[in-house]
């Protein structure tokens, strides 16, 4: 079986930018760990990307804080975590809401010709880290999906427990 480790925005915009939370922060170590254990596996990453027309798309409308914005300091990956990257030539996807329906198709077609488990760590718990899981579970339903709760971090740590508990009622592991 083929282990995938994938990053969900781990963004400067949400451990100390526009976003950014004291939970998210403490998890940027853990994180750099987890993706250094996986080294000679699959990584693969997101960016959350947005434009200049942020404010203007449904999203910028409920959440009318611009965050991301591509080609800022923002939308970039935190340094520790991009530089862990490196080591592992993880595939990026940039993505302009909550999922990754590209990554998830990606993902699809790897599972095709040998078995997958899927690790997931980042943020938001309770907005991408659920979505991607979520999407990736409707996808590849047979597919061995976890959470990794201690790499990942809410908007609240109560919003982050409860999408916890929605994933897990939805058969995707915790760990």
């Amino acid at each position: 079986m083929k282990n995938v480790l994938v990053v969900i925005d781990m963004q400067n915009d949400f451990i100390d930018g526009a976003l950014g939370t004291r939970e998210a922060q403490a998890i940027v170590s853990s994180v750099t760990e987890r993706i250094r254990e996986y080294a000679g596996q699959t990584v693969i990453a997101t960016k959350d990307t947005h434009g200049d027309n942020y404010m203007s798309t449904s999203e910028g409308r409920h959440l009318p804080v611009p965050h991301c914005i591509k080609g800022t300091k923002g939308w970039e990956i935190r340094e520790e975590i991009a530089e862990a990257l490196k080591h592992t030539e993880a595939k990026i996807f940039e993505k302009p809401t909550f999922g990754s329906e590209q990554m998830a198709e990606y993902l699809y077609e790897m599972a095709q010709k040998e078995e997958i488990q899927i690790e997931l760590v980042g943020l938001c718990t309770d907005i991408c880290v659920a979505s991607n899981a979520l999407l990736l579970k409707a996808k590849m339903p047979e597919a061995v999906i976890k959470v990794n709760a201690g790499c990942c971090a809410g908007v609240t740590p109560e919003s982050h427990e409860a999408a916890l508990l929605t994933m897990k009622m939805c058969q995707i592991e915790m760990i």
